[in-house]
């Protein structure tokens, strides 16, 4: 158990600006991971290992990308009882991001919307990040997985998108557990639109040839996940699915955030552009990965993330097909005590 509750810590940031705050937070778990100040969040990891697609994870509840963009934290945020974490988004040259103000709370609806755009520093400083994580060093009976989710730069056309995706790709794989390829952020234009049928056979068909050649210069087969939105349809999850299936992906992420604002109607900072992330996107993710679940069969790996603030919500992403939960919303408004709620709950579930 963490030695300051949140519950004190809340207040303070929830009075500053959401990017602020979020800045603050990343720093400070910089400054103290590793030394006896992280016994302020350190929490003991629940043990609940699961196999899947060749990795053996501690337990279910991971930290999902985005909160660490520049994978600076990962030795901090392991100290809080996940037993995976994504880091990341990252793109192949550093760039600033949209234009503040750009991330937004709705703490009645215990919601947050964001137009960040993939604000990161680049390959080179992420990679440097991840090599100086003390975690990754440690081994043990159950170390932390560590997931690396890339991205394409603002400035590069969509229709050379597939290059931005393989360098990155090439860059993190001597890294990762595993590799998560983000085609779902709301927030960089046109994106999306690598998710129709021809795109996502062109993109998937590249990153599965560039994978192969990667496994042999490096003697080990990184799995890939793929990382789809919630504003999808039957027929789409459909075609998404076999796609994954045909090029040998090893997993889906689903969900990222939602562009809906059906659940978030009359408050303030609705309509706000970007995406919505939280309490909101738990029922329409849940959908998606229920879909998903009955496209691709039993024993694809599917990782369902959104709107997990709680034990209960977790378990629901399990009940409705997922293997694995992620949070990240939840985190902020919830505090790390969420994490192994949330792993003890999926425990008991079973």
């Amino acid at each position: 158990m963490s030695l300051l509750p949140y519950a004190l810590a809340r207040p303070f940031l929830f009075g500053l600006d959401p990017e602020t705050a979020h800045e603050l937070t990343m720093s400070s778990l910089a400054r103290t991971q590793g030394t006896p100040l992280a016994m302020a969040y350190c929490t003991s990891r629940i043990s609940d290992p699961i196999e899947l697609a060749g990795l053996k994870f501690p337990n279910r509840v991971g930290l999902a990308a985005g909160l660490d963009k520049n994978a600076r934290c990962i030795d901090g945020l392991a100290a809080m009882g996940f037993g995976f974490v994504e880091v990341g988004t990252v793109t192949p040259k550093a760039q600033p991001g949209n234009p503040k103000p750009r991330m937004f709370r709705l703490p009645e609806a215990n919601a947050l919307i964001n137009r960040l755009g993939f604000n990161n520093e680049g390959l080179d400083a992420f990679l440097a990040n991840v090599q100086k994580s003390a975690v990754r060093k440690q081994g043990g009976q159950a170390p932390l997985l560590l997931g690396l989710n890339i991205g394409k730069n603002a400035a590069t056309p969509i229709e050379n998108a597939v290059d931005d995706y393989l360098i990155c790709l090439s860059g993190v794989y001597p890294h990762a557990d595993y590799v998560t390829v983000n085609i779902s952020s709301p927030n960089t234009k046109n994106l999306r639109a690598l998710q129709s049928d021809e795109a996502l056979d062109a993109l998937l068909g590249r990153i599965a040839e560039r994978r192969e050649t990667l496994a042999a210069q490096h003697g080990k087969r990184v799995p890939i996940f793929v990382k789809i939105a919630p504003d999808l349809d039957q027929p789409q999850v459909d075609v998404i699915a076999a796609t994954l299936k045909r090029h040998a992906m090893d997993g889906v992420v689903a969900t990222n955030t939602t562009l809906s604002r059906e659940a978030v109607k009359g408050l303030r900072h609705a309509e706000e552009t970007g995406g919505l992330s939280g309490a909101p996107v738990l029922q329409a993710s849940n959908r998606v990965i229920g879909q998903l679940r009955a496209a691709l069969g039993a024993g694809f790996p599917i990782i369902g993330v959104g709107g997990v603030l709680s034990g209960p919500d977790a378990v629901s992403k399990i009940k409705a097909g997922a293997d694995l939960v992620q949070i990240y919303t939840g985190l902020i408004y919830k505090g790390p005590e969420l994490v192994a709620e949330a792993a003890l709950a999926i425990k008991k579930s079973r």
